[in-house]
Order: C-alpha cells, then sequence, then structure tokens
C-alpha cells in the first residue's frame, strides 16, 4: 500500500519533523497493510507547540470575532471541497466505509458554521443593581488549550475541539488518535488556506505519553477529550495534579433505547439497527441496550433481525459498502470476547462471528436475548456491532433497569403517548434523551452533548459552546452618584 501521506508534525503553520523522529505504524483496518510511519511528539515537541500557540494567541483573541467566524466558515468550505480525500484517509486507517461519511462531513460543516455564528454573537454582561457600581461580565478565552481524539469519528472530534475553541479566541493543540492521524494532519493544512494564523491551530499525532504531555502541561488552560471513561479519569488527574486545568470529558456509553407497545415499529426497527450497526457499533451513542415491551417483543425481533441483516460488509473504500471492519486487531480480539460473554450468558439470535480470515477484523452485527441485568455484556461498553435486547413489562422497572448503569451518555424512548414520552424522558439518567429517534440523527449541534455519571464531564455543541471555552471575568467601575436624583 502507498505510503505517501504527510506524517509529520503540523507546528506554526507548517510540518515539521518531530525532535526526535521517533515513529509509530498505522495499518489499514481493512488488510493490516502498513500504511505510514507517522512521526509521535515528543516532550519537546509539545513545548514548542505551546509556545509558538502563546506567541500567536493573544493577536488572534483581539481579532475581531467575525474575521474569526470567516476563517471557520472558509474551513467548512475546505472541508466540503476535500472531503473525498478526508473520508478516504479515515476509511483506510480504521475502516470507516466512505459511502457512509457524509453523514460526519455534513454534521462537521455544520458545527463550524455554528460556532462561527456564535463567535460573533459572544459577549459578556453588565449590571447596575448595585449603587454606584457598573458591574462588567467579560468573557476571556483561556489561552492556550489542547484537544484529545478519539479513532471513531475522526473529523467529527476534530471539529468538535477545533471550532469552539478559535471562535473563542483560544490557540488550540490537537492529538490524534495513534489509529487514525492522517486525516488530523490533513485539515492541519487546510487551516492555513482558511487564513489561521500560523500557532492557532496546531496538530500532533502519538499515543498515550502525547497524550500525557498535553494533560499535564503547566501552560495549557484547557483540555477537551474525548474517549474510554478510564482514559478520561487519568486525563482528568493529570490535569487536576498539574495546574488544575479547566476539563470537559466526553466518554463512554451504554445506551438504552425502551420501545413501548404503542411505538411506530416502522420507524423504530431500521433506527435501532443502524444506530448499532454504524461505524461497526463504534460509536459512544449507540444504542446497545434495546429493552421492547412484552406484547410486541415477538414482533420487533422479527422485523429487527430482518434489518440488522441487511447490510454489505467489504472494503471501507467501496461505496457501496456499508459495514467495515473495526479499527485494528485490539479491538476486534475485544469485541469478540464480549461476545463470547453474550454466548456463555444468554442467547444469540443473530450474527455472532468473524468473517474472513485476513488481517482486518470484520465483525457480524450481532444481538443477544435472555441476557441477565449484572452481565458484562450488558453493562459495559463493547463498542462493537453488538445489541442485547430485552423484554419489559411495567413502565416504572423498565426506567429502572435503563438507569442501572454507571453511564449515562444517550437513551431513546418509542411512544406514540406524549405524557409517557415526557415523563420517561425526564426519568431517564442521560446528557441527551431522544423520543421517537435514535442515535446519531438525535444528536444536533443546536443542543448541548455530554453525559452524565460516568460518562462526562461538561458538555459540547448547543448555544454555549463557545461561552465553555472561555472564563468569565468580573469588572466593578465605581462611578459617583448624584445625590440630588
Amino acid at each position: 500500500m502507498s505510503t505517501n501521506y504527510e506524517t509529520r508534525l503540523f507546528l506554526n503553520g507548517s510540518f515539521v519533523d518531530s525532535d526526535k523522529k521517533s515513529t509509530f505504524a498505522v495499518r489499514s483496518a481493512a488488510t493490516g497493510e502498513l500504511v505510514a510511519h507517522v512521526q509521535e511528539a515528543s516532550k519537546s515537541d509539545v513545548d514548542k507547540a505551546v509556545a509558538f500557540a502563546e506567541a500567536s494567541q493573544p493577536l488572534w483573541e483581539e481579532t475581531p470575532p467575525v474575521e474569526r467566524a470567516n476563517c471557520l466558515r472558509k474551513l467548512a468550505d475546505l472541508i466540503e471541497t476535500h472531503s473525498a480525500t478526508i473520508k478516504k484517509l479515515d476509511s483506510i486507517c480504521m475502516g470507516r466505509p466512505v459511502g457512509q461519511q457524509f453523514i460526519d462531513v455534513a454534521m462537521s460543516c455544520r458545527r463550524l458554521r455554528w460556532d462561527a455564528s456564535l463567535a460573533e454573537s459572544l459577549h459578556g454582561e453588565s449590571t447596575t443593581a448595585h449603587p454606584g457600581m457598573l458591574g462588567l461580565t467579560l468573557r476571556v478565552p483561556f489561552g492556550v488549550t489542547a484537544g484529545i481524539l478519539p479513532f471513531n469519528i475522526p473529523l467529527m472530534m476534530w471539529v468538535s475541539k477545533v471550532g469552539p475553541s478559535v471562535a473563542a479566541g483560544n490557540a488550540i493543540i490537537v492529538k490524534s488518535s495513534e489509529k487514525c492521524p492522517l486525516a488530523a494532519l490533513f485539515l492541519g493544512q487546510l487551516t492555513v488556506e482558511a487564513g489561521f494564523p500560523p500557532g492557532i491551530i496546531q496538530v500532533i499525532s502519538g499515543g498515550l505519553e502525547t497524550g500525557k504531555y498535553l494533560s499535564e502541561h503547566m501552560r495549557i488552560r484547557k483540555i477537551s477529550f474525548t474517549g474510554s471513561t478510564n482514559a478520561g479519569k487519568a486525563i482528568a488527574a493529570a490535569a487536576a495534579l498539574s495546574n488544575l486545568k479547566d476539563v470537559t470529558m466526553e466518554l463512554g456509553g451504554k445506551s438504552p433505547t425502551i420501545i413501548f407497545e404503542d411505538a411506530d415499529l416502522d420507524a423504530a426497527v431500521p433506527a435501532t439497527a443502524f444506530s448499532i450497526q454504524w461505524n461497526s457499533g463504534q460509536v459512544c451513542v449507540a444504542n446497545s441496550r434495546l429493552y421492547v415491551h412484552e406484547k410486541i417483543f415477538a414482533e420487533f425481533i422479527t422485523r429487527f433481525k430482518a434489518a440488522y441483516e441487511s447490510y454489505k460488509l467489504g472494503d471501507p473504500l467501496d461505496e457501496s459498502t456499508t459495514l467495515g471492519p473495526v479499527a485494528d486487531s485490539s479491538q476486534g480480539k475485544r469485541v469478540m470476547s464480549y461476545i463470547a460473554v453474550g454466548e456463555k450468558d444468554g442467547k444469540k439470535i443473530v450474527g455472532g462471528g468473524r468473517v474472513g480470515t485476513g488481517e482486518g477484523y470484520f465483525i457480524q452485527p450481532t444481538a443477544f436475548i435472555d441476557i441477565p441485568d449484572d452481565s458484562r455484556i450488558n453493562r459495559e461498553e463493547v463498542f462493537g456491532p453488538v445489541v442485547v435486547i430485552h423484554k419489559f413489562k411495567d413502565e416504572v422497572d423498565v426506567v429502572r433497569k435503563a438507569n442501572d448503569t454507571e453511564m449515562g451518555l444517550m437513551a431513546a424512548v418509542y411512544t406514540r403517548d406524549i405524557d409517557r414520552a415526557v415523563r420517561v424522558a425526564r426519568k431517564l439518567d442521560a446528557g441527551t434523551v431522544a423520543v421517537n429517534g435514535t442515535s446519531p440523527q438525535s444528536t444536533i449541534v443546536e443542543n448541548p452533548f455530554g453525559g452524565t455519571k460516568q460518562s462526562g464531564i461538561g458538555r459540547e455543541t448547543g448555544i454555549e459552546t463557545v461561552k465553555r471555552w472561555t472564563e468569565e471575568k468580573a469588572v466593578v467601575i465605581n462611578y459617583k452618584r448624584e445625590t440630588h436624583l
């Protein structure tokens, strides 16, 4: 396989070699072939990136918001123009079918344009409530920030960190996942054409050590991370023990969907099947637990199996492929280990195996029933095309079971009863609850996104998304009061 890809670090507006020139291998998710040796950022590289950001950020903060917004809109335009290249790079690295990445491109560009609009409307507050004093609340950027990305939806995650950070007037250093670094570097190159000054958006590659350098750095003031709960805890601890930097964490999910007896199955069946199939189940908001009312359970299972088995598994670079491999062998082995748990604890009704004998891990969409509530496959995030389907009778009991997890990223409910819909949505312990819809279609840029419990800290997107990349500063102006008034 050709290795004619940019593999250096993107620092201060150009590609440069890492100080130590150490590299890590990136392999094709589909074939296991070597794609490239990518340069890994050392501690000294991170220090340089921070210094470049510190030099550039003050002038960027003073840049009129409309000009910052114009850069974001131009970047969105460039992503659309170069979408074929971006999709190909992500497909090669982590197996995401190019034919399904129109979702990623559309949502990412919409998000950048949303952040641009918020940059133009970012403002503080004032009060004269205290006699003789004018109180001002200013919104000021953190300064140097960082974003650490997961491997599963690289473009959307890159945009989710970069967009609001620079809209608020910050500089940001982005570390891609070592499983999928190539598109992130390509996006760095586009920022130059979009008009961003050198040092405002920088992209580095590396693994755990590189992430640790960012988390512990004393001059980085905010960090945003998307990934596993365990990794998030480590990053939050490092952030606290260094300089108490602000953290935003979007972590794991075990998202329940409750399907009541009056649900529109024509809508619920294809949506729930797509949610856990999409990106080979490597999505934190995938509806990996389904709770179906006993009155419609048999019909739902019949229809779900038909929908769940209607996919085209194959080369992720083929536009017609709808199901590619999982990201790599370690991810594949993890998913297969959970399938083994499901086979031991319950009854498999669909799928259940690895397809092919090559290096790529192509895993059939798999569904289980009769799984105990305390089974690991029911309580832990699999991050693969694996769903557990439960039967329920009572509303109160099913809500309790849906909430019986340490994760609370997303949930969904299908019903035609508006009273029940509102009642259940209020009771479900999740950062986002969809009614008569599920992920990924029900995660919209206009709403805040994030988790409860161990699914995260803070929120992304929504009307406050740019404000979250700023700090509040209070200014009090004393003035003379006219005593005769």
